[in-house]
């Protein structure tokens, strides 16, 4: 049985491949691309169907984030022009929130930079939820404030959140070259609240900084066993200003490999393209969307993305259709409770040589894709959804 075949029939029976076999779809040579986003495709519509779930970001708070994190332009030290506001109050964030959802978007996700919340922020997360939830029936709101402490999740999920998300970014032999203030296991802790509150936990990763692809795999293997339900896949928007502005390691081959990789890794997840997928896979979104089967709408917390209607077209284009605030995102076997189904109260519940680097060549920075973001939430301009 080749590969390709054993992978398929892994996906379909939920069984976690093997690291070498997760290490081999890495390395696919372009030739044999096609073939790979084919059969990681039956994979994700025997579990989503073409359904396609459209996520919207509010970003609460924006710059000035004491954390160190190499990536974020929002990091202490951060020199990119970016937009630097403090909380939006309960309405302008509704009136935010409600341009994604007219867009189509079927989850609100709440971020807001910074450590962690204090119970003040928490209060006032909590009064965004009700007025996006008051205004706005069957919409999902996930929060993503960082570190949590002992009792947020909870309180999180009393004001009605439906979902956590905390990042594991990368793995954990190498999380200490991207951030120093705080430690991976800071981040497993904060998944594993969220877990407990009765959250639907979202957790996934950033590719394009430099990592192996024994890296990327044991990021995602982890993400396995944390057993979010839904995986974020963020392709590194180099941004001027931030440590790795410089990085611009990835292809449009290579985003789609790692789609793959994940797909195979966490079969019955929703796996989310999230961003710089416009920088990255450029012209080849389309075929991302047959291994993914969630996207976010228009533009990120510190960068512009895709237009909304653009974003649209594209997913109908493709042959794929929008997901319905009517249906829910998750098979069956993952859904009673759990994200996407608003039946419960309160909660939505080929050979690789072992560490060595991406096979592909450094790529020519695309500095000409990246645009700071200078419309929507902060500003008085309409947002891009």
């Amino acid at each position: 049985m080749d590969l390709l075949t054993t992978l398929v029939d892994k996906g379909l029976r939920r069984e976690l491949p093997t690291r070498e076999e997760a290490l081999a779809v890495l390395a696919t040579p372009d030739d044999d691309l096609l073939d790979v986003v084919a059969a990681a495709g039956k994979v994700r519509r025997h579990w989503f169907g073409r359904r396609v779930k459209l996520n919207y970001l509010v970003n609460l708070k924006s710059g000035l984030c004491p954390e160190d994190c190499s990536y974020c332009s929002q990091r202490l030290g951060s020199t990119a022009g970016i937009l630097k506001y403090s909380w939006l109050k309960p309405d302008e964030a509704s009136k935010a929130a409600a341009a994604g959802l007219a867009g189509g978007a079927k989850r609100v996700c709440l971020v807001a930079s910074g450590r962690g919340p204090t119970d003040r922020d928490v209060d006032r997360v909590s009064d965004t939820i009700k007025a996006i939830k008051d205004q706005n029936e069957g919409v999902e709101v996930c929060a993503c404030l960082g570190l949590l402490s002992d009792g947020q999740a909870e309180r999180l999920r009393q004001a009605g959140a439906d979902a956590y998300n905390h990042n594991l970014n990368t793995s954990e032999a190498t999380y200490g070259d991207i951030t120093t203030t705080h430690t991976y296991a800071d981040r497993v802790d904060t998944v594993h609240k969220a877990h407990a509150a009765g959250l639907s936990a979202c957790s996934g990763l950033i590719a394009g900084m430099g990592e192996s692809d024994v890296d990327l795999v044991d990021v995602v293997f982890s993400l396995r066993e944390l057993d979010p339900d839904s995986v974020p896949v963020n392709f590194l928007i180099p941004v001027e200003g931030t440590p790795l502005a410089k990085e611009w390691n990835l292809t449009p081959q290579r985003c789609l490999l790692i789609l793959a990789m994940v797909r195979f890794v966490c079969p019955d997840v929703e796996v989310r393209i999230a961003g710089g997928r416009e920088v990255h896979l450029r012209t080849m979104q389309p075929l991302a969307l047959h291994l993914a089967n969630s996207i976010f709408l228009g533009d990120y917390l510190t960068t512009e993305g895709q237009a909304g209607k653009a974003d649209l077209e594209m997913i109908a284009d493709a042959g794929f259709e929008v997901e319905g605030t009517d249906q829910v995102t998750l098979p069956e076997h993952r859904s009673p409770g759990g994200c996407g189904s608003h039946e419960s109260e309160g909660g939505c519940g080929p050979e690789g040589v072992c560490g060595s680097a991406p096979a592909a060549a450094v790529q020519e920075a695309r500095t000409d894709l990246v645009a700071v973001r200078r419309r929507g939430a902060g500003t008085d301009l309409a947002p891009n959804a």
